[in-house]
Formats: C-alpha cells, sequence, structure tokens
C-alpha cells in the first residue's frame, strides 16, 4: 500500500476522532434534562443532533460506501432534517441520551473498521477520502449548531476555555486596503473535501474596491446605534426595517443595557461588550444597514473571496489568506479553541497578501450576496446539501467563525443562511468601490467608520 493511502487514512481518523471529542465535550456538559429541552423554537434539542450526527454517519458510510442493511430502520425518518422541523422535534420519540451516546459509538466503530480496509479511490465518494472528510465536516457543522444552543440556553455557564491573547504587533497600517481590479480564480476543483457548493474552480473578473482590514468591531457598532441607527429607516431595507419593529431590536442579539453601559450574555456570563472585538450575533439586515450608515456596503462573495484567497504577486489564488498551509494557532481563531472572537487586529501571520485580517476564523462574515450555484454546479453526493437552499431567501456567509473546526473552514467554504438569523456567531465587514462616486465611505481608524451622509451602494 502506498504511503498516501495511509496519510488519508490518519488524516480521515483524525478529523473523526476531534469532532466525536468535540461532540462529547458538548452533550457530556449538561444533564439529561438539558439535553432533551429545546432551548429555542430556532434550534433542536441537543440529543436530536447527537444521535442524527451518528444516523448520518451510518447512512453515507457503512450504508452507502459498505453497503450494510440499516442498523435501526424505524428511527431514520426522526433524524432526516427535512421530514421535520426543528420545532417539532422535542415531540419525536426521540432516543434517550445514553440510546444515542451508544448507538453513535457503535457506528464509530464500525467506521472505523471500515476505514481501515477500504480502498480511498475508485469512486467520487471514496477518492481522497471524501466521504469520510465530508462527516466529519458535518459533525463539526451540527457541532457549532449546539455550541448555538448551549449560547441560547438559560442557566450557569457550563462551557469554559481560555480567553484570546490580546493582538500582538503593530495594529493593521491602515483601515481599509484596496484590491485591484482584474481576474481571479474563485472556487476550487482541486481541495479534496471541499463541497459541492464550492465548486468548481471558475474564473471571475472583479472591479477595484476598497476592503476593511478587520471586521466591524463592538465600538464602531455602538457609535451606529448612539446615532439612532435603529431608529433611521433610511438606513435599512424595507424586510429589515419590518423585522427590527416587529421585534423592538434595538441591539445585536444577547445585549442589554444597564444604566450607560452595554452588556451581553456569552454562555451563561453576562459582561461588559469589549469595544475591541469584532461585532457579534448580527442578522444580515443589521449589517447591511450598519454600512449604509457609514457609506459603505457589505462586500459581495466574490470581493470578500478575492481579498481573502487572491495572491496578486504570485497571480493565483492560495487555499488560506496567509497561503496553501492548513491553519495553525497563530494564524486564526477557531476550533473552539476560546469561547468568543479575539481583538480586531489579531492573527497577523493570518493575514492576507494585501494586509487583511481575521478572514478566517472569528467571526462569520455576511456579505452582500445571494447564496447561488456556480457556474457548472453539480449536486454531490446529496441535492439537500446545497442546492435546495439556493436563491435570493439566503445570503452567504464566509471566513468562518471561533466555533468552526479548520476541517470545515477554507478560503472557499460557503455559508448561507436567512437574512434575519442572528443567533448564529455572525459579523461582517464593509466594503466600497474604488471609484470616484465611491470615495464617501471612507473609513476612519481600524474598525471603526462613521456615517459619510449618504447610504453606500447596494
Amino acid at each position: 500500500m502506498t504511503a498516501e493511502p495511509e496519510l488519508l487514512r490518519e488524516r480521515a481518523a483524525a478529523a473523526l476522532t476531534a469532532a466525536r471529542a468535540r461532540t462529547a465535550g458538548l452533550t457530556d456538559a449538561v444533564a439529561e434534562a438539558e439535553l432533551t429541552a429545546q432551548h429555542s423554537p430556532l434550534m433542536s434539542p441537543l440529543v436530536w443532533d447527537l444521535a442524527h450526527i451518528g444516523n448520518m454517519e451510518e447512512l453515507w458510510l457503512l450504508r452507502n460506501v459498505a453497503g450494510r442493511e440499516s442498523m435501526h430502520p424505524e428511527i431514520d425518518p426522526l433524524y432526516d432534517a427535512f421530514e421535520h422541523p426543528r420545532a417539532e422535534r422535542p415531540k419525536l420519540p426521540l432516543l434517550s441520551p445514553d440510546a444515542a451516546r451508544r448507538y453513535a459509538a457503535e457506528v464509530r466503530g464500525r467506521v472505523f473498521d471500515l476505514l481501515d480496509r477500504t480502498p480511498l479511490e475508485g469512486t467520487a465518494l471514496l477518492d481522497g477520502g471524501y466521504v469520510f472528510g465530508m462527516i466529519a465536516q458535518h459533525e463539526q457543522q451540527h457541532d457549532e449548531t449546539m455550541l448555538i444552543t448551549h449560547q441560547l440556553r438559560q442557566g450557569a455557564p457550563v462551557l469554559a476555555a481560555p480567553d484570546p491573547d490580546p493582538p500582538q504587533g503593530p495594529p493593521p497600517p491602515a483601515a481599509e486596503v484596496l484590491v485591484p481590479a482584474g481576474p481571479f480564480t474563485m472556487g476550487t476543483s482541486t481541495e479534496p473535501w471541499s463541497l459541492d457548493n464550492e465548486r468548481p474552480a471558475h474564473v471571475r473578473e472583479v472591479e477595484a474596491f476598497w476592503i476593511d482590514t478587520v471586521p466591524v468591531t463592538n465600538a464602531a457598532y455602538q457609535e451606529f446605534m448612539a446615532d439612532g441607527g435603529y431608529h433611521e429607516e433610511r438606513w435599512w431595507q424595507a424586510a429589515g426595517w419590518a423585522e427590527i419593529r416587529r421585534h423592538g431590536i434595538e441591539a445585536p442579539l444577547f445585549w442589554h443595557r444597564e444604566g450607560g453601559t452595554w452588556l451581553r450574555r456569552r454562555f451563561g456570563v453576562t459582561e461588559p461588550v469589549p469595544g475591541d472585538e469584532p461585532v457579534l450575533h448580527v442578522s444580515w439586515y443589521e449589517a447591511d444597514a450598519y454600512a449604509r450608515w457609514a457609506g459603505r456596503r457589505l462586500p459581495t462573495e466574490a470581493e470578500w473571496e478575492k481579498a481573502a484567497r487572491h495572491d496578486p504577486t504570485a497571480g493565483r489564488s492560495t487555499r488560506y489568506p496567509w497561503g496553501d498551509a492548513d491553519p495553525t494557532l497563530k494564524h486564526a481563531n477557531l476550533g473552539q479553541r476560546h469561547l468568543r472572537p479575539a481583538g480586531a487586529g489579531a492573527y497577523p501571520a493570518g493575514a492576507s497578501p494585501l494586509g487583511v485580517r481575521q478572514l478566517i476564523g472569528d467571526v462569520w462574515e455576511w456579505t452582500a450576496s445571494d447564496f447561488l450555484p456556480y457556474p457548472g454546479f453539480r449536486a454531490f453526493p446529496y441535492r439537500e446539501y446545497s442546492e435546495v437552499f439556493f436563491g435570493p431567501e439566503h445570503k452567504v456567509l464566509r471566513g468562518g467563525s471561533f466555533a468552526v473546526d479548520p476541517v470545515a473552514c477554507r478560503g472557499t467554504f460557503r455559508n448561507w443562511d436567512l437574512p434575519v438569523r442572528r443567533q448564529i456567531f455572525s459579523g461582517f465587514r464593509t466594503a466600497r468601490g474604488a471609484g470616484p462616486a465611491d470615495s464617501a465611505g471612507q473609513a476612519g481608524p481600524a474598525g471603526s467608520t462613521g456615517p459619510a451622509g449618504s447610504a453606500g451602494q447596494a
């Protein structure tokens, strides 16, 4: 056997093991009653996610790859994400926490046996260990979903992690960076574990634009709030204005004011809102309104990816802003090592060739773009992962957050959600065109912009 298949097996086994360890940490942290409770109608009970992870793994690895019969066919409909909306799942006859753990563990034991003896080539599912990587990513994505549930739950803290180090070295030299006009390669046809919506690689022509060097901070966002941003209809899309009026929204989710101080609840801890961190838990509508107030706009998805991947000196797109090497602790805040974003300007080693920082990790970044297929898109291995969500209803987020594992985060990775969503670990940065008509929205100090007197380009 060649060395390459062995390295692929090691990579797949490590990714699956890391995901399961994280799943255990998120589900063992609370008592059985909290595993079976629904902490928000937006989310499933944690025990549903736990058994769904095992069911998905059984479906694709033991049934599709190994050709085995279903272990428990009676539970398949319970854990079909499209058959039962999240709000209905607590009423289903779900497996108990102990039974869900046993089921997921039994599946995993059989999967490791399968991994040891299965050729990682010969079919699209097996080439490069794709299907094993897909399942590791699926589990990590549900781990992020479970972490969101932990943020929504009430009660004493049950999760702990060290805070990120303060930003090291000098701050970024400028508040925004010019990305030159020209073509670049968007998406990928070569990343072995990339998912269908990241494919295929194709050339995009992008006009010159300016983009924030760091994500918009809490302090900058509070300037928008203090200037009446939530009470000025002119900054808002009509649907966004209706949403904030309907729900009385006046600040990011989990924020409240006591006296003259803004506080936030973070995984059961109430604390002052740190001004230097990227703003978190804002909807697409809030991000768009802020950008308009600042005389700027959200970057398009193509602009974001060009800022993150295009190396103008080498004339090619890299896997990550810093190059092709996998992320390390010095590059980005990923993998739930911390339970909060790092301060704006952190991780200078993870900057793009043009000097844009924190494009990977810390917060998901809303873009202006609808979630649409790339030219030549082909659903694989099932259309329910991406294809059924394409359209103007969903907006694209890029870059990952502190809650995203490196296996499910790269320069081509695409996330999407409804523009009203706020419970996700979402923030944003702003952009503007480079033409004379776009000069009004120039930024102030890094991470901060102010009103420029007119709305940015929609």
